[in-house]
């Protein structure tokens, strides 16, 4: 799945997305695209909008939209 993210400017941002991304529990695989604002995911199980949203805000940075 592509989850959009608003806020990331620099390789900073993106590794810190991305380990949030990987803390949460059933998520196999997490690899963000700075140069285009998104995060592919791959899950082992089905993860909410909230829990995506919730990971990404509190790691500083906007959930836009989930594909």
């Amino acid at each position: 799945m592509k989850l959009y993210v608003d806020g990331m400017t620099c390789e900073h941002c993106k590794m810190h997305v991305e380990e949030a991304l990987k803390g949460i529990k059933g998520v196999k695989k997490a690899e963000v695209n700075l140069d285009n604002g998104t995060a592919e995911v791959e899950t082992k199980k089905e993860i909410s909008f909230d829990t995506f949203k919730n990971a990404i805000e509190e790691a500083g940075y906007m959930l836009v939209k989930i594909e």
